[in-house]
């Protein structure tokens, strides 16, 4: 499975972003799918991730009711929407999946994903 994200942009704050994850190789509904984010000289964080059956979400605290995670399935892809954007979200964002659906319990930690995509840099402006 290899993963690729876009979607990020210059925002001024309060502004929203979408970004995506395209996903290419067989993703079925055991696949956890997450997002995660990491500012410059900061440990990556946990942002979002969902399971893709899409009946299980997570939410950092940090973005919850402003961040949600969506997938459509007939266009492997997953979406980060982000809303109320503040300047502390500015970050290089990464899309994550993992084939093992019990892996949700653990999702909040990257060390459970198997696959990574490449970073897209959101930066929010105040």
């Amino acid at each position: 499975v290899q993963l690729q994200a876009s979607g990020g942009g210059l925002v001024q704050a309060g502004g929203s972003l979408r970004l995506s994850c395209v996903a290419s190789g067989r993703i079925n509904s055991n696949y956890v799918m997450g997002w995660f984010r990491q500012a410059p000289g900061k440990e990556r964080d946990f942002v979002a991730a969902m399971n893709w059956g899409g009946q299980s979400t997570r939410y950092a605290p940090s973005v919850k009711g402003r961040f949600t995670v969506s997938r459509d399935s007939a266009e492997n892809t997953i979406y980060l929407q982000m809303n109320s954007l503040k300047p502390e979200d500015t970050a290089v964002y990464y899309c994550a999946a993992d084939p093992r659906r019990w892996i949700m319990s653990a999702s909040r930690m990257g060390s459970s994903y198997e696959y990574w995509g490449q970073g897209t840099q959101v930066t929010v402006s105040s």
